[in-house]
């Protein structure tokens, strides 16, 4: 997702220019989350108080989009394993302050989408 955004290109087509595909769950992640993009981004802007979409670090975005996308498949895991694995995705690759932000507004957003 990192590299598609950075490239303006969709995430399917920077997917299928890899040398080695992504198991199956990884690529309904993807798409899950291409598809349910512009939903993510409401809901991160609602949920984000006092932070535009424009100004959140885009590993932040991009970690909380995919966790959105994992959110409205047919089978999602339970709200705590996606939330648990996107604060982890923040831990590794953002900023020390990311992870406690993603928790707080994916949390919010669970609570909207899965009540």
């Amino acid at each position: 997702m990192y590299e598609a955004s950075m490239k303006e290109r969709p995430v399917l087509v920077v997917v299928e220019e890899l040398n080695l595909r992504p198991d199956e769950y990884a690529l309904a992640l993807l798409r899950s989350s291409e598809l349910n993009e512009s939903r993510a981004n409401e809901l991160i802007s609602e949920f984000s108080i006092d932070w535009p979409l424009d100004r959140i670090a885009l590993v932040d975005r991009l970690v909380m989009t995919l966790a959105v996308g994992e959110m409205m498949m047919q089978d999602a895991p339970p709200k705590a394993v996606i939330l648990d694995e996107a604060v982890e995705l923040a831990k590794v690759y953002s900023t020390d302050a990311s992870p406690k932000f993603v928790n707080g507004v994916l949390s919010s957003i669970a609570e909207h989408i899965l009540s």
